[in-house]
C-alpha cells in the first residue's frame, strides 16, 4: 500500500515505522505544524495514495473525512475525542460509498483488556459486595481527559452491568451513586497509557490492567486495520476489525 499519513506527531511517526516494517510505502505526510511534506490536505495528495491513516487534531477530523469520502479513499482514523462526530462521518461515507474506520485504540492488548473488563463486570452482577471503577494515566501532552480508550472501556463495562448505567468522568465532590461508574484520569510525565479496571469489596480487590510500553502497538494496529479496510465499503469501528482476530464479544 501507498499510505498518506495525516498528522505527523508522535503517533504519525510511529505509523510510518509500522508501515515500513510491514512492507508498505509512505505517499506523503500532512501536518499543520509544517514539520511534514505539506500543511494542508488536498486532492493532489489523496489521488497519490491507496489509503490514509490519520492521527491529527479533533478540529480537522470532520473536514478531512469529507475529503476522504469525496475522493473515495479508505481512511483509518485514531484521533481521540471524536466519538460525537461519527454519526455525521458515517452519513458522508454512506453517501459516497466510501470506506472509513474509527477507533479510540488500535492496540490488540487494549481490546483484550476491554473484553476482560466487560466479562468481569458481568461476573459481579449477582455479587453486590463488589463495586468497580476505572482509572487511566497518560502523558502530560495528552489533550483529552478521560482518554477515548477509557470511555470505550466504560461503555463496554456498562453494557455488561445490570447495576451501573452512568459514566461520571469528572472529579467528585460528593459520594458516588450506586448506578454511577467513576472514570478518573491522571496526566503527567511520558506515560504512553495505563488503564486500570478495579473491582473492590470489603474482603479483597481484583485489578485488570493494560499498560502500554510504547506507541508501537497502537501504530501497528492502525496499519493492520487499513490493510483490512481496503477492498471494503462502509463505515466501521475498530471492533469490526478486532472481532475477526478475537472473535465476537464474550
Amino acid at each position: 500500500m501507498k499510505v498518506l499519513i495525516v498528522g505527523y506527531g508522535n503517533m504519525g511517526k510511529e505509523v510510518e515505522k509500522a508501515l515500513v516494517s510491514r512492507g508498505h510505502s509512505v505517499a506523503g505526510r500532512i501536518d499543520v505544524s509544517g514539520n511534514a511534506d505539506a500543511t494542508t490536505l488536498d486532492d493532489k495528495w489523496l489521488s497519490s495514495c491507496d489509503g490514509v491513516i490519520e492521527f491529527s487534531l479533533r478540529d480537522a477530523v470532520l473536514a478531512n473525512a469529507q475529503l476522504y469520502a469525496t475522493a473515495g479513499v479508505p481512511a483509518v482514523t485514531g484521533t481521540t475525542g471524536c466519538l460525537d462526530l461519527m454519526a455525521s462521518i458515517s452519513s458522508m461515507v454512506e453517501q459516497h460509498n466510501s470506506s472509513y474506520m474509527y477507533g479510540t485504540n488500535f492496540s490488540l492488548g487494549a481490546h483484550i483488556f476491554f473484553r476482560l473488563a466487560e466479562a468481569a463486570s458481568s461476573f459481579v452482577n449477582k455479587i453486590p459486595e463488589y463495586d468497580f471503577m476505572l482509572h487511566e494515566y497518560h502523558h502530560k501532552h495528552k489533550k483529552d481527559s478521560p482518554s477515548g480508550t477509557a470511555l470505550s472501556a466504560a461503555e463496554r463495562i456498562l453494557n455488561a452491568s445490570t447495576r451501573k448505567d452512568t459514566i461520571v468522568p469528572s472529579t467528585l465532590d460528593r459520594a458516588i451513586l450506586p448506578n454511577e461508574l467513576h472514570v478518573s484520569s491522571t496526566r503527567g510525565g511520558a506515560i504512553p497509557g495505563i488503564h486500570t479496571f478495579t473491582l473492590d469489596s470489603d474482603e479483597d480487590t481484583v485489578i485488570i490492567e493494560h499498560s502500554a510500553r510504547n506507541r508501537h502497538g497502537f501504530a501497528t494496529g492502525a496499519v493492520k486495520a487499513l490493510e483490512w479496510l481496503i477492498g471494503r465499503k462502509g463505515f466501521y469501528t475498530v471492533d469490526s476489525f478486532i472481532d475477526e482476530i478475537l472473535g465476537g464479544s464474550p
